[in-house]
């Protein structure tokens, strides 16, 4: 409990949507109804912080502190403004003009390639914070590099703090909505909120899970083109997305805003999870996993066909590696990048039913660097024997 309302609204404001660890446990703060909060002993289970007559010590206070005192120069009280522009905190929510031009060459490098489901099999129905990766293919490889799973090390004190959200410029307004955007961006990064703007067409400002994913989706798609539109991503000067209660609809009849919290299908969710994504930019070629067990290169394309992708030119199969093997895996090849890109929007995440069960099949796609087609870094197949 708060002292007033204006300060429950500045900690709801600061807090809200803030990760406890980095990718992960995401507070929700909404307002109580109880307008008081009886506490009647300070105890390990309630306190209270204005009445010292209930007796005890406060949680801790034998504890060393967990970090020093900050330096003076980047302090209230030191030579240097809290913030490094002297503006104060940034927005907490706004528009889409505060883009911030992107950094980075495009590419990156590469992490590890999707790892073999110790499962199997179809997905159950979505439920928060499963491990959502799953399907077929070499072993994990161990992380190197910065930005490697949910997040990286902070910035020294003093720093130019990057934000989490991300703008994106140029989508195709008629073809795009926030599912679609979400099965582009997860190769990159957990995604958080997806919000269209009603007052620019073809915006977007997406809340991904550290300022790290949005370095990752920036550097890979920034001027990617798809649906006959270049994609241009930038860093907002935003903490992160509030909540629509009441989202405008897009031309499909989708809503303009959606909440991918604890969503399955984030494949950055854990250390385990996120050290079998490879980070590539776009190619001619598609890994997919997780397709039911023996299905046919004919079957394959058609998943396409119905979602009215383009058909890709070729498919290839992986032979099983074992008797217990559940699902099906191998790479699709497309005429074009762009084509590539289009299926893993349209295809990425769709439901396959499973001819032996009740759960659908849900089908998982990433670009692959095996075969040409994609530039940039980790081309020439990953490690691990490819996939």
């Amino acid at each position: 409990m708060c002292r007033n309302l204006e300060a429950a609204e500045r900690a709801k404001q600061s807090l809200n949507g803030c990760d406890i660890y980095s990718g992960c446990c995401t507070l929700k703060i909404e307002f109580a109804k109880p307008t008081r909060l009886n506490v009647y002993k300070n105890d390990n289970e309630s306190w209270d912080y204005t009445n010292s007559s209930l007796g005890g010590k406060p949680p801790g206070s034998d504890r060393p502190a967990l970090l020093q005192e900050p330096p003076r120069a980047y302090g209230p009280q030191g030579n240097a403004p809290p913030y490094g522009d002297n503006r104060g905190p940034p927005p907490y929510d706004g528009g889409f003009d505060d883009y911030m031009p992107p950094r980075g060459p495009r590419g990156a490098d590469p992490y590890g390639p999707p790892g073999r489901d110790p499962y199997g099999g179809p997905a159950p129905p979505e439920r928060f914070g499963r491990d959502p990766y799953r399907g077929d293919g070499p072993p994990p490889v161990s992380p190197r590099g910065p930005g490697y799973g949910p997040g990286g090390p902070p910035p020294p004190p003093g720093a130019n703090q990057q934000g989490s959200v991300m703008m994106a410029y140029g989508l195709n307004h008629e073809k795009m909505n926030c599912d679609k955007l979400f099965s582009v961006l997860c190769l990159y990064g957990n995604i958080v909120r997806i919000k269209f703007l009603k007052s620019k067409e073809g915006c977007a400002m997406i809340q991904m899970g550290d300022p790290i994913s949005v370095e990752r989706a920036v550097s890979n798609l920034n001027g990617a083109v798809f649906f006959d539109s270049k994609l241009q991503l930038g860093f907002s000067k935003q903490a992160f997305l509030n909540d629509v209660p009441q989202p405008f609809s897009l031309p499909d009849g989708s809503p303009s805003f959606k909440d991918y919290m604890g969503n399955r299908n984030n494949r950055f969710t854990n250390p385990e999870a996120a050290s079998k994504n490879r980070i590539l930019p776009p190619s001619k070629m598609l890994h997919f996993f997780n397709a039911p067990f023996g299905i046919s290169e004919e079957q394959m394309k058609k998943v396409f066909e119905e979602k009215e992708a383009s058909p890709p030119s070729s498919v290839k199969l992986f032979t099983s590696k074992t008797k217990s093997e559940r699902s099906s895996s191998g790479l699709i090849e497309f005429s074009t990048v762009n084509q590539s890109l289009e299926g893993l929007a349209l295809c990425n995440h769709v439901p396959i039913p499973n001819p032996s069960g009740k759960f659908p099949y849900i089908l998982k796609l990433c670009f692959s660097s095996t075969g040409s087609g994609g530039g940039g870094p980790g081309r020439g197949g990953p490690r691990g024997g490819g996939y």
